[in-house]
């Protein structure tokens, strides 16, 4: 039975209708400060918290609830005598219902400009020791944390009189990853403050709900979408949808993976189309036209049922080109009015828009979780340095050569490992992703080029192993390949390029993804 309640809470809405709810039903209300003046304007009896604690909250507030007179109130074990005895001889009434949300440190961090000192002041520290008092006790005592429990809480009382056990228990586990979120929150802020990205010997992340999924990779896994509290500039979970159906476990990823890529051509209107996880078309042009044409030349039968992103605004030209053919999602930055009322006929197209496209934070975490652990690494941020590449052969590459190596290794990056990716005028022409052997996905990348590969320039992810890549190579028209080095076959592979007359540049980095 609830006799007595403490509300505390940052976030005020529905709080007046709940605590008066409570009061017609005769429970005593404790309350503090902003929280208390709202109840009483509303016509509520509140008991100041200072009555409770016989003293008035000192330190800029900083000390109002850390008092034995709340914390006994809370932890007492109802149905042992020597604790309540212990209660009756100090005169401390026990608390029945806890209702508390914290000093709101996301919100405050998320602000511009923020200060150091501004966010050491949204932390708060009576809150989540009330909390854990009252969840350590939920056989007894209801903790409420999340203005959506208000309605069904109150719902139990007026029919049953009490908060059944399932509830407290439930309500106990929120508050627990309540305060845990909190906690890593802080501790992500401050880390990041301090510019120390490195993997340290405990790893705590927290995430926060953004979709519920129909379901995950497939229809019989369940799932949902999670985002980062804090900033998250020019990702999938800041994108807006403005047309099209409810985005998909497989939307969401191949979506971000488009998106990885994108952020690799800043200064250049580019296009990147993905399907399955893996880019089947990137084009970069001297505008979003260009740039999708090439992209879509690329592989036309790939991109049916992919995931096309751009850099720059969306035009009308380019809107009756996309379409032509069935996509799943559109991802730009802006949309010409017109472009847009084109792209929306598609009823089933999903059109995103995507401000700060371009953002690349070079400091996530890449994480993959396997079988009781996790993997955790730091971000691919190496880009190829024309000024840092090694000519290794005799030939040498032509101007346009140079650019398209760069070009091609900067989208083998993005490719599933082994990756060989054929490019031509900074366009891939042919992308061979995810094979076991380097000759298997040297062979794909051919094959999809076809007569284009005649002329273009090879990137490969990683060394070349045997020189069957190379010959593979001659046999298509290729003549400039670009990749790592560092085999042992490495006098190998140069010889049969130095008789084949083709261009080999070494990088020195390599870019596995799996």
């Amino acid at each position: 039975m609830i006799r007595r309640a403490l509300i505390s809470v940052s976030d005020k809405s529905g709080i007046a209708e709940f605590a008066k709810r409570l009061s017609d039903m005769g429970v005593e209300i404790i309350s503090t400060g902003g929280t208390s003046k709202v109840l009483s304007e509303n016509g509520i009896k509140v008991i100041p918290i200072e009555s409770i604690t016989g003293f008035k909250e000192c330190l800029d507030g900083r000390v109002k609830t850390l008092h034995p007179n709340i914390h006994a109130g809370l932890l007492a074990i109802r149905d042992k005598k020597d604790h309540m005895d212990t209660l009756e001889s100090l005169d401390i009434t026990p608390i029945d219902m806890l209702v508390i949300n914290l000093y709101p440190f996301k919100k405050t961090v998320q602000k511009s400009n923020v200060t150091k000192e501004e966010a050491i002041e949204n932390i708060d520290i009576g809150g989540p020791a009330m909390l854990r008092s009252g969840a350590k006790n939920h056989a007894t005592v209801t903790v409420i944390t999340d203005p959506s429990d208000y309605e069904s809480v109150l719902n139990e009382l007026e029919q049953n009189g009490k908060v059944s056990y399932e509830t407290n228990f439930r309500l106990a586990i929120k508050v627990f990853e309540h305060t845990a979120n909190y906690d890593a929150m802080i501790a992500d802020h401050f880390n990041k403050l301090t510019g120390d990205y490195s993997l340290k010997n405990t790893f705590t992340v927290t995430y926060e709900k953004l979709q519920e999924m129909r379901y995950g990779e497939n229809p019989h896994q369940k799932a949902a979408f999670y985002k980062e509290p804090a900033i998250t500039k020019g990702t999938i979970c800041d994108a807006v949808q403005l047309h099209g159906k409810e985005l998909s476990y497989n939307n969401i990823n191949d979506a971000d993976g488009a998106l990885s890529m994108l952020k690799e051509f800043p200064d250049r209107p580019a296009c990147v189309a993905v399907k399955h996880a893996n880019p089947c078309g990137v084009g970069v042009g001297k505008n979003v036209f260009d740039a999708y044409k090439k992209a879509y030349d690329s592989d036309p039968v790939s991109i049916f049922g992919g995931i096309v992103a751009f850099n720059r605004t969306v035009d009308v030209v380019t809107a009756e080109k996309l379409n032509e053919i069935f996509l799943e999602i559109v991802i730009a930055p802006d949309y010409k009015d017109e472009a847009l009322t084109l792209l929306m006929k598609k009823k089933n197209l999903r059109i995103l828009k995507l401000d700060n496209i371009t953002y690349n934070n070079e400091n996530e975490y890449i994480m993959k979780k396997v079988g009781g652990g996790m993997l955790v690494q730091s971000k691919d941020n190496c880009v190829v340095n024309p000024e840092d590449i090694k000519v290794v052969t005799v030939k040498q590459p032509t101007e346009q050569q140079l650019k398209d190596a760069v070009f091609g290794m900067t989208v083998c990056k993005h490719v599933k490992s082994n990756a060989i990716v054929l490019v031509k005028d900074l366009a891939s022409i042919g992308i061979g992703p995810g094979q076991m052997s380097r000759i298997g996905a040297a062979k794909i990348a051919i094959s999809l080029a076809g007569e284009r590969a005649k002329g273009s320039v090879m990137a490969s992810d990683a060394f070349f192993p045997f020189d069957d890549c190379v010959i593979a190579a001659k046999e298509a028209g290729v003549e400039c390949i670009i990749q790592p080095g560092g085999s042992l076959a490495d006098k190998e592979v140069i010889a049969k390029a130095d008789q084949f007359g083709i261009c080999m540049i070494f990088t020195g980095i390599r870019h596995f993804l799996h």
